[in-house]
């Protein structure tokens, strides 16, 4: 397929990986990098371990140097939104009010953080996505706070928690589940996870929800479903996040809950997403995800970019076993594959008492997923078995 030129809108790490494949495939044309922030591409899971806790500096979150952007001969629109497109036009409109045609587009805009009604401009309530939120959230802690309160026991929450307990800060979780992640990784992961946050001296609200965030124009207090409250001078809101597909509104492509593609990445004629935004259904697991992790974005967006070049024949799809990892105090929680509450669970080394184990998930009497703590060797064996597609069975049989 002979494109002149290829757009990827979202300087991200899903869009630099983009333009990276484009250059190891030979494509020699225009390729215009478009993001929103002021900021070169840079690495988002430090922002709220090592960059939060003050331990790297800004320079360290570089995801590559000047020279090597230079070599790529990329055309730079930083500080520049997207507002809209048309599909049958192929033509993208900029904030500034510029439109540009384009040949080939691959979308990678992520998402950005759900916040609480009526704290949108409160001082001292924060959310965490990029470098900006992170350095504020930073000089807030840097501050020396009473007490930070984290709204959300995910995964960004935890880590946040993690970071404040280990610069000496009194905090607090409110989750509204039953057990953090309980979504995830099941009621009974969840409260080890709670445990582990419980033993480092933090204060974990569960079950119960957020009534409201009281303060005069500076949050003080945080007031749950129950009845009580919890003074507070820093708030960090993790509850989520939406994948930023507003300005695709009446493009001609599918807007549900991301940018909808095929299971080869392919969102319309010469038109591809990749990284938070995207949603295509993975045929390893019969399943329609959207998968907002690190190591999604560095493949996928270099599977979307690479099926801007082939001819539909030629195009493969993108079954990768989605992974990750979240680092909480001494624990280094990592998880490969795609689980349900209801998969049948079990611990094949360690136990959960000691908080450190490997735990394998089957559904169907497949292998779907493994879960580790302090595992690393085995969830990286295990993740190998998924994509080898073995039997739960014989999972459990393997000498790993």
């Amino acid at each position: 397929m002979n494109r002149r030129s290829i757009t990827i809108v979202g300087a991200s790490l899903a869009g630099l990986r983009a333009a990276e494949s484009l250059r190891r495939h030979d494509f020699d044309g225009v390729i215009t990098l478009i993001g929103d922030e002021p900021h070169a591409p840079y690495d988002r899971p430090p922002l709220s371990k090592q960059y939060l806790a003050g331990e790297w500096g800004e320079d360290r979150l570089a995801l590559t140097g000047p020279e090597k952007l230079a070599e790529y001969g990329l055309e730079l629109r930083l500080g520049t939104r997207a507002t809209g497109f048309d599909l049958s036009r192929r033509r993208l409109t900029l904030d500034d009010g510029e439109d540009v045609d384009v040949d080939g587009l691959l979308i990678a805009t992520g998402a950005r953080c759900r916040r609480l009604p009526g704290t949108e401009d409160m001082d001292g309530v924060f959310v965490l996505r990029g470098l900006d939120d992170s350095s504020a959230l930073r000089s807030a802690l840097d501050a020396g706070p009473g007490r930070v309160v984290v709204v959300g026991g995910g995964f960004i929450g935890a880590e946040v928690a993690s970071t404040a307990r280990e610069r000496g800060l009194e905090v607090s979780v409110i989750e509204a589940l039953p057990q953090p992640l309980a979504r995830v990784l099941g009621e009974e992961i969840g409260a080890v996870c709670a445990e582990v946050h419980r033993a480092h001296g933090v204060d974990v609200h569960t079950g119960v929800g957020v009534e409201a965030v009281d303060g005069d124009g500076r949050v003080e207090r945080v007031r749950l479903r129950d009845g009580r409250v919890i003074e507070a001078d820093v708030v960090v809101v993790g509850i989520g996040v939406v994948p930023n597909t507003e300005w695709l509104e009446g493009s001609g492509l599918e807007i549900d809950d991301g940018v909808v593609c095929d299971a080869t990445c392919l969102a319309g004629p010469g038109v591809t997403a990749a990284g938070d935004v995207a949603r295509w259904p993975n045929r390893r697991f019969d399943e329609v995800m959207r998968v907002e992790h690190w190591d999604n974005a560095v493949e996928q967006g270099a599977h979307a970019a690479h099926r801007l070049l082939v001819d539909d024949a030629d195009a493969e799809p993108f079954t990768p076993v989605p992974w990750f990892w979240s680092d909480q105090y001494d624990r280094k929680i990592q998880l490969a594959g795609r689980i349900r509450p209801d998969d049948e669970m079990r611990i094949v080394t360690g136990s959960l008492d000691e908080r450190r184990f490997a735990a394998l998930y089957g559904r169907a009497g497949r292998l779907v997923g493994v879960l580790g703590f302090n595992r690393p060797r085995h969830v990286m064996r295990y993740k190998a078995l998924i994509e080898q597609g073995v039997s739960f069975a014989d999972a459990l049989a393997a000498d790993v």
